[in-house]
């Protein structure tokens, strides 16, 4: 975590860690304890916690507890205290609040922006877009309630993170990318609401990636994909022929 090291009154340092901790730093140690989840070093009820008290945390006291026991970065050496040297850090995430609306109109979520654990989405003859690839979730599980009519919504998200959908589609359709491999902590973006004459698109896009390459590395896996379903016929063809010249001529083997 980045710390300023400001002298006091009388001119002697002070201690920072009485200092008031900032959004900033806040995401900084959250992006830590998430880095330490997919580590394997904390429980995701371990992660929980650590993530309720990084929120609560007003100063760099409160916060230095939370990462106390995990080493400074991955790679690092262990280190029983928090990092008090100035670096440069990350915007913090922007709260948006929990609620987007576009109605006959558009709307966008995209950059760094917290996802607050439970999101609703109303397209109604409109379009919202979201994107969260560098977004900050606020816990390991967000919830991004749709609803849909007459109207799209769009949301890419980066590899690494699940997308669970429970949208009902009447006379509409919702799009979700095949599965990764994932790991059993990974985050999950969980999916609710209905789509009514509506669409909901799922995209998953590295970070910075742009649309024309996300539309290229999307042909290439459908080419992949159609290559091995061709192969597959082929063999299957192959094995029916065997197996029919094996019936009419069994001595032939």
């Amino acid at each position: 975590m980045n710390l300023p090291e400001p002298p006091s009154a009388d001119g002697s340092p002070a201690d920072p860690r009485l200092m008031r901790a900032s959004d900033a730093d806040r995401d900084q140690v959250a992006d830590r304890l998430r880095e330490a989840l997919a580590e394997g070093r904390i429980t995701p009820e371990e992660h929980s916690e650590r993530i309720d008290a990084v929120y609560r945390a007003r100063t760099y006291a409160d916060l230095e507890p939370v990462l106390a026991d995990l080493p400074a970065g991955p790679g690092a050496v262990p280190t029983p205290t928090v990092s008090l040297r100035k670096e440069e850090s990350l915007p913090a995430p922007v709260s948006q609040g929990g609620g987007i609306v576009a109605i006959f109109s558009g709307a966008e979520r995209r950059g760094r922006w917290l996802a607050d654990p439970h999101t609703n989405v109303a397209a109604v003859f409109g379009g919202v877009e979201l994107d969260f690839r560098q977004a900050v979730l606020s816990q390991r599980e967000v919830t991004v309630n749709v609803t849909c009519v007459f109207g799209g919504v769009d949301i890419t998200v980066p590899p690494g993170v699940r997308v669970v959908n429970s949208i009902a589609a009447v006379l509409g359709g919702v799009e979700v990318p095949h599965d990764d491999e994932f790991a059993a902590d990974a985050p999950v973006i969980h999916l609710t609401g209905l789509a009514l004459f509506g669409g909901v698109s799922v995209k998953r896009r590295e970070t910075g990636a742009s649309r024309s390459e996300a539309r290229r590395a999307e042909r290439q896996r459908r080419l992949e994909e159609h290559g091995r379903r061709i192969r597959e016929i082929h063999d299957e063809r192959r094995e029916n022929l065997r197996a029919l010249r094996h019936a009419r001529h069994p001595r032939r083997g």
